[in-house]
């Protein structure tokens, strides 16, 4: 059985390194993992500290999440590691060979992201990529087509597992309609629900086997016009159901202004409405405290999918770096001169 922790959360940390009151709250709190950002980010070595640290700070192999998907949004940056185009720019630009291009691409960034001692990345973005999509969100799809989206995440989630990465896929049921950028506003789409199975879901129901997924904070409003889907029983259920996914499911960011009321209220609401586990990114100690306490613990159901979850970690296989970098130059290549 896989040691797990008890508290139902993902929690940052202020900075780039542990503090002495992060640790005595870690240790007690117990959550079942941690998240880095850019200000927990300066070089190998100073990260690889800090993911130990966590770690120690739990007495556990805690997993220790980042969102490095390339582009605008990776966390590690040059000099110390690569710099990677937006996701749909290179998918745009690889063509025919855009799964085997992010592949590879992804199959590296594990790589990089191994030597520092994370070991789950939030990515594949299924999301589609469709006119009404918000600038926050649009380049870090991989398409329009619901199939080529499809494909394209199930490459990078697979090269991510060959890495000895766990990959989160986000952001269920689908963010992609969002005319909103949800750090500030509540988005509501508006399209029928038929087709939404046929589009938006279609991704993410190709890949409901995957072990951990993150939520939308998006009013489905032909399903639940009330809620977002991370506070909503109903769209929870579409997940489980409609979708299929089996997996541990993490809220995204609590602090994020889609949602309203204070943080307790936000941790409360989502556990309540059947997210698995509360992500609170921030740093803040004393929202920390709030959202651990409003999460509690895992119920049993909770725990078997983190279990199931965490067991999906392996070793990862062994890769020639530089023939990858070769190859996905090529592919790159390739494509331009078409």
């Amino acid at each position: 059985m896989t040691a797990i922790g008890t508290g139902a959360t993902i929690f940052g940390c202020a900075g780039p390194t542990l503090l002495p009151e992060e640790r005595a709250f870690f240790r007690d709190a117990d959550p079942l993992g941690f998240i880095l950002f850019a200000r927990n980010v300066e070089t190998p070595d100073q990260v690889r500290r800090l993911t130990s640290d966590l770690r120690e700070a739990v007495g556990r192999d805690a997993p220790v999440l980042v969102d490095q998907e390339g582009g605008r949004v990776q966390r590690l940056r040059a000099p110390h590691w690569r710099e990677w185009l937006p996701p749909l720019d290179q998918v745009a630009r690889s063509g025919a060979r855009a799964a085997e291009g992010m592949a590879i691409r992804s199959r590296i960034i594990a790589d990089e992201l191994r030597k520092v001692g994370i070991d789950a990345n939030c990515a594949p973005c299924a999301d589609l990529a469709t006119e009404a999509t918000h600038p926050f969100l649009r380049n870090r799809c991989y398409g329009t087509d619901p199939a080529q989206v499809g494909a394209v995440a199930r490459a990078v989630a697979d090269a991510h597992l060959a890495g000895g990465v766990l990959p989160v896929v986000k952001h269920m049921p689908g963010h992609g309609r969002s005319a909103a950028d949800t750090h500030h506003d509540l988005p509501t789409v508006t399209e029928e629900a038929a087709v939404l199975d046929d589009t938006d879901f279609a991704p993410f129901r190709a890949l409901a086997d995957l072990p951990m997924a993150m939520t939308a904070h998006v009013v489905f409003a032909a399903h639940d016009p009330a809620r977002p889907a991370t506070q909503s029983p109903i769209m929870i259920r579409v997940i489980r159901e409609r979708i299929g996914f089996k997996g541990l499911l993490l809220t995204d960011d609590l602090n994020m202004q889609a949602l309203s009321g204070s943080l307790a209220e936000r941790a409360a609401r989502a556990i309540a409405a059947g997210c698995d586990i509360a992500l609170h990114c921030k740093g803040d100690l004393a929202e920390m405290q709030s959202v651990a306490a409003a999460a509690g613990a895992m119920g049993p159901a909770t725990r078997a999918r983190a279990e199931a979850a965490l067991a999906a970690r392996r070793p990862p296989d062994p890769v020639d770096i530089a023939r990858l970098e070769a190859d996905l130059a090529m592919i790159l290549q390739e494509a331009a001169h078409g």
